[in-house]
């Protein structure tokens, strides 16, 4: 508790130790991203030879060999097995796996094959942790900063989960949305009654879309983790801030829709997410002063 009570005494203690804490939880996250999906098929293949083998009219010279492949796959878990290096097996020791230290030291490369270690990783950490501070800072170390820190760490996660695999893992979403319900039982960033509304208006507001979207043109256009995703941050933020967050985050994918588009020649499908999640972090830190200034500029 005194630790506690110097952490709100003094911000720049704070800042620092969160700021430290966040690399932490950046070099965590980065496992999270790489093994969440991993984790995912995994289950999915556990599952379909289930259900094939239970179907009547499916011959079992057909289903046992696909139950014996599967009962192979070996198990994978957020700890388990121990992190190593892809191209060379090698196993990555704890003082090779310190946040940002490691990677600068061993100059970006893994110390037994010499191969690249990808830049994402000291970026996921250096991001965390500036987001970190941001969130001390704006939000101090109250109950409403822990728990606007399990939001973004969250969030990154699903924006580096859904840039690699266009996935937005109902694991990580549904908990995070009732969680958003839970803190906002309490009122500590809008009242439970706004939290409920946030929650189904945040996933109408894009299903509707879509469900226009493909009565016009028979396309898909964006997937349901999208409706899910925005319906998190409608429990955590409240109604309110879902225009803007839908503003900010079709901003966002515009432009990177249209450089990648001229880099690449053609129109290929492209994560959402993280641009819905990068819209809800600013919602989060600043959504008020933006909406604020905004009406501003209409008051005479």
């Amino acid at each position: 508790m005194q630790f506690i009570q110097l952490l709100q005494d003094n911000t720049t203690i704070a800042l620092v130790v969160f700021g430290i804490l966040g690399l932490c939880v950046g070099s965590f996250l980065n496992v999270v991203i790489h093994r969440i999906p991993l984790m995912m098929v995994f289950s999915w293949r556990r599952e379909c030879s289930q259900f094939m083998s239970e179907q009547a009219d499916m011959p079992r010279e057909h289903t046992t060999p696909l139950a014996n492949i599967v009962a192979n796959d070996a198990p994978i878990t957020l700890s388990k097995p121990a992190s190593r290096c892809p191209h060379c097996a090698h196993k990555i020791k704890w003082y090779e796996n310190i946040p940002l230290v490691s990677w600068l030291t061993l100059r970006g490369r893994c110390s037994n094959c010499k191969a690249a270690i990808g830049l994402r990783y000291p970026l996921v950490e250096l991001v965390t942790a500036l987001l970190s501070v941001l969130v001390i800072y704006q939000f101090g170390v109250s109950v409403s900063g822990l728990s606007a820190l399990i939001l973004v760490w969250t969030l990154i996660a699903l924006t580096g989960i859904d840039f690699d695999t266009q996935l937005l893992p109902d694991r990580l979403t549904f908990p995070l949305a009732g969680l958003g319900l839970a803190v906002n039982s309490q009122g500590w960033f809008v009242s439970p009654t706004q939290s409920i509304w946030g929650l189904l208006l945040g996933f109408l507001s894009l299903w509707i879309v879509v469900k226009v979207f493909y009565l016009i043109t028979k396309k898909h256009g964006m997937g349901q983790g999208d409706f899910k995703l925005l319906a998190v941050l409608g429990a955590w933020l409240g109604p309110m801030m879902l225009p803007l967050i839908i503003l900010l985050s079709s901003l966002l994918g515009s432009i990177v829709g249209i450089i990648l588009m001229k880099k690449q020649g053609e129109s290929r499908p492209f994560a959402f997410g993280p641009y819905i999640a990068i819209a809800g972090i600013i919602a989060l830190l600043y959504g008020t002063d933006i909406v604020n200034w905004y009406l501003g500029m209409y008051t005479y």
